[in-house]
């Protein structure tokens, strides 16, 4: 048995199972990809600073320990 027909076969189906495979899940992906073209845009300008505030903050409490002494409601808060 050779492999050649295994090969023929699978050219000729692939492109169909490709076709089907994009319509079945473009819908199912739409929703998590806005999300995720939204959440993973570029800073504006004006959230920049607010940005490296923050990230000063978790760098301060990674360093102090402090985020140790945090309850629950203000862990969830950040």
């Amino acid at each position: 048995m050779t492999i050649q027909p295994f090969v023929r076969n699978l050219a000729e189906k692939a492109p169909a199972q490709a076709d089907s495979a994009v319509t079945y899940w473009k819908p199912q992906l739409a929703i998590p990809w806005h999300y995720t073209k939204v959440e993973l845009a570029a800073p504006t300008p004006a959230e920049i600073p607010t940005a490296i505030q923050s990230l000063k903050n978790i760098v301060s409490g990674a360093q102090t320990g402090s985020f140790k002494r945090l309850s629950v409601k203000e862990k969830s808060d950040s």
